[in-house]
């Protein structure tokens, strides 16, 4: 089942949560996501093949590796954001997305449009970060 978008479709409280036109909303939003990660993975690649470590100055070299290591990590960061992206995408083909994995109540969708790969909605996510920092304190 293809469902067309209006150009300036936004989800809203006054239609059916997530109603065929919602979920294409949110699967064309997650698509778009993982593209734009995925093409700027592909340029830091290029980055780091065309450029050696030929700095003849030591602070340069340093420099230089510096940046690279905090590049990687934010590739490193963003491919596990993508592999949550795709997760995000499966939900809406089984249709559990945008409800709650704990409560099963609808993930409001301020959240939703904040956060699209949300699994958890506000309440539950408060709950899960309390328990967190009371289980680091002990």
């Amino acid at each position: 089942m293809s469902v067309t978008l209006p150009p300036d479709y936004r989800p809203s409280e006054d239609e059916p949560f997530m109603n065929a036109t919602m979920r294409e909303y949110f699967r064309q939003k997650l698509l778009q996501w993982k593209e734009k990660l995925l093409q700027e993975s592909s340029e830091t690649l290029e980055n780091l093949q065309e450029g050696g470590l030929s700095e003849p100055d030591i602070a340069d070299r340093a420099s230089l590796e510096t940046d690279r290591s905090l590049e990687l990590r934010t590739r490193d960061r963003e491919r596990k954001l993508i592999s949550k992206i795709d997760a995000a995408l499966q939900r809406i083909e089984d249709g559990s997305y945008g409800y709650c994995e704990e409560t099963a109540e609808p993930i409001s969708l301020r959240r939703l449009e904040a956060r699209p790969i949300a699994t958890l909605s506000i309440e539950a996510q408060e709950r899960h970060e309390r328990l967190e920092r009371t289980q680091r304190d002990d």
